[in-house]
């Protein structure tokens, strides 16, 4: 309201309202009178804007006030219903709407140890509605096994009382004190879990993995299953979970895999095993101590109270009965198939010539081993030519268990007797009946029409009342009296020798991509011959070099490639690095192997030539060129030298 009373003085002392004093001393007010009576019609229009922005702000203001007005409330809740003697449980006192000025006083209870660990607020702002809610916690220690009841807590706000319900906490005896690796395993085990002992060979099952930890861990690698007479699908990870179990709250990583039984009588499936990196707490307070969340935060500032343990995690074992499948009662069209399956074949199209194709094409669905699925062979069906099947598989779960598996199989009808397409049959074991199922579709009425045969299109009444009539089909075409000029008829394109040279030509490209293909794929598994011909070109180029380095007069470019050219060469038949090959290389390697004086001295000399290239003075084109012809010599007679040096 400050801004209208100053509003109201501004325009008063200007004349535009009354000059009495006692109503100026009415600041607002006295604006709004004047503006209603009509006393300064300056300012009516300035004054309803102002009035207008003034309800409106109030209106906001009241619908804000309602929407956060928030009904208190008051709840009582502990993280976990069952404990130990010595483990701790958290009791937190919500209050929402309003709370009280210092922490509740919590009434002493036989056998349980309570202390304040601190408050904690929360603040949410949601479709205009304001909340907020007050936390006390509480760390709650029994001493003594039994059943305890926490009594409901009544407090007034706001001149309303509200209360709690009870709470119930059970608490076991605490686990005898063991070794450290005995300690472990009721914070982190491995468990392997199977839906039953007992399977047929060739049954496929699914196998789960589970691996609890109240720790926390790094490095973890993923589990590893192998027994003896199973074969396993892929490894699958299911998302973390946590749950609770007894005192404790876990991490649960499932991982989940099929397994098949491939050969009878009692095996031993598992263990499973799995490594990881486990963070032990150092210290002595236990983990659902409320302070160990302040611990892991600054204990690296305060000193290291976690240390990390390598550990490997062994699951149980299980003895499985693997039973073979029975001779008796087996149906002639047995494939092995194991499961429980349902079938679906749909015939088309019905209504064929000799020589034109039908389609069968079969689903079964079901739960099994769907890749391994076959259909019977059609032997019996003499009358038509068959085709193989081809197929496709489509699961509806994660482990491939449960699918459909589709076969699409083309049958030619060879004559026009066959009225029927035979009936088809597909056999399996169902473990769950421990016996033999078949599946039959009964055979399929069609119609074989002759080769060439055409079908007639149905025949539609004539529409007597049309006054058009048809034309006459005229039977015989005329015979024309004139044949015209007759041409001799060219050579046919066979005998033509340009139409069979370019017929030719597509399998001479053939040929050459294939050379090709060929010479790439040996100088790829062949290195020392694809170097060879690296080096070849490379000593061409360098001869060319050289002839353009003694034209031009230049020594110390002549004699460096001629050095250069000696160790490529050399490199490449004695098969080494190039930048290895010094003078010594010669005596060490060429003389051993009988390589006559001759190139020997040669070699000698030119890398002596090359060396004292270094400090000798000026060389003539002529003196250049004149090396030449020994640098050509000498590589010519190193190319000459066997691969088995």
């Amino acid at each position: 309201m400050n801004s209208v009373s100053t509003f109201s003085i501004s325009f008063a002392a200007n004349g535009c309202g009354t000059h009495d004093p006692e109503r100026r001393a009415l600041l607002g007010i006295d604006a709004f009178n004047v503006i209603r009576a009509g006393r300064c019609p300056a300012l009516q229009f300035f004054g309803l804007m102002a009035s207008a922005r003034l309800v409106l702000c109030l209106a906001i203001f009241l619908l804000l006030s309602l929407n956060s007005v928030q009904a208190a409330a008051f709840t009582a809740t502990l993280d976990r219903d069952t404990t130990s003697v010595g483990e701790s449980v958290t009791l937190s006192l919500t209050f929402e709407g309003g709370a009280p000025k210092a922490a509740p006083n919590i009434p002493a209870i036989s056998g349980l140890a309570i202390r304040y660990g601190g408050q904690s607020s929360q603040h949410s702002f949601v479709n205009g509605r304001v909340s907020s809610s007050v936390i006390f916690n509480y760390a709650v220690t029994p001493t003594k096994v039994g059943d305890y009841e926490i009594p409901a807590f009544q407090t007034v706000i706001e001149g309303k009382t509200i209360a709690t319900q009870p709470l119930k906490l059970k608490v076991s005896a605490a686990a005898a004190p063991g070794s450290q690796e005995e300690q472990l395993k009721q914070f982190v085990y491995l468990k392997l879990i199977l839906p039953k002992t007992e399977f047929y060979v060739g049954e496929v099952f699914p196998v789960e993995i589970r691996l609890y930890s109240a720790l926390d861990a790094q490095e973890l690698q993923a589990p590893q299953l192998a027994s003896e007479g199973f074969t396993f699908g892929k490894l699958q990870q299911v998302p973390e979970t946590r749950t609770q179990i007894g005192n404790y709250v876990y991490h649960l990583l499932a991982f989940k895999m099929t397994a098949t039984a491939a050969k009878t009588g009692r095996l031993t499936l598992g263990p499973a095993q799995c490594t990881l990196t486990l963070k032990v707490p150092t210290n002595n307070r236990r983990r659902s101590d409320p302070f160990d969340a302040f611990d892991d935060a600054f204990g690296s500032f305060f000193g290291n109270r976690v240390q990390l343990l390598p550990k490997t995690l062994v699951s149980e074992t299980f003895t499985v009965q693997v039973n073979p499948l029975p001779k008796a009662n087996a149906p002639s069209g047995f494939g092995g198939a194991v499961g429980n399956f349902t079938m679906a074949v749909t015939v088309s199209p019905t209504n064929v010539a000799v020589g034109d194709p039908i389609t069968i094409k079969t689903q079964i669905s079901g739960a099994g081993a769907l890749d391994n699925l076959a259909l019977p062979a059609l032997d019996g069906w003499k009358e038509f030519k068959t085709y193989p099947a081809t197929s496709k598989v489509e699961t509806s779960d994660e482990l491939g268990l449960q699918g459909t598996k589709m076969f699409e199989q083309v049958v030619v009808p060879q004559n026009t007797e066959i009225k029927v397409v035979p009936e088809l049959a597909f056999s399996f074991f169902d473990p769950n009946l421990k016996g033999y199922r078949t599946l039959k579709q009964a055979p399929t009425p069609v119609v074989v029409r002759p080769a060439g045969a055409t079908q007639l299109p149905p025949s539609v009444p004539a529409d007597t009342t049309s006054p058009r009539e048809t034309p006459a089909i005229q039977d015989i075409v005329h015979i024309k009296p004139n044949l015209g000029v007759l041409t001799a008829a060219g050579l046919p394109l066979i005998q033509q020798r340009w139409f069979v040279a370019l017929q030719s030509l597509p399998v001479a490209v053939f040929f050459a991509a294939f050379l090709r293909r060929k010479r790439n794929e040996r100088l790829a598994n062949n290195p020392r011959l694809r170097r060879k011909r690296q080096v070849a070109q490379t000593v061409q180029a360098g001869l060319s070099e050289l002839r353009e380095h003694a034209k031009n007069q230049q020594p110390e470019e002549f004699f460096a490639t001629v050095f250069r050219l000696l160790q490529e060469q050399l490199g490449e038949r004695l098969n080494q690095p190039a930048s290895g090959i010094t003078e010594a290389v010669i005596e060490e390697r060429l003389r051993p192997h009988g390589v006559n004086a001759d190139m020997m001295g040669e070699l000698h000399e030119l890398f002596q030539t090359c060396n004292q290239a270094r400090y000798a003075g000026h060389r003539s084109a002529k003196e250049l060129a004149a090396l030449v012809p020994k640098v050509e010599s000498a590589v010519k007679d190193l190319k000459k030298l066997p691969d088995d040096f």
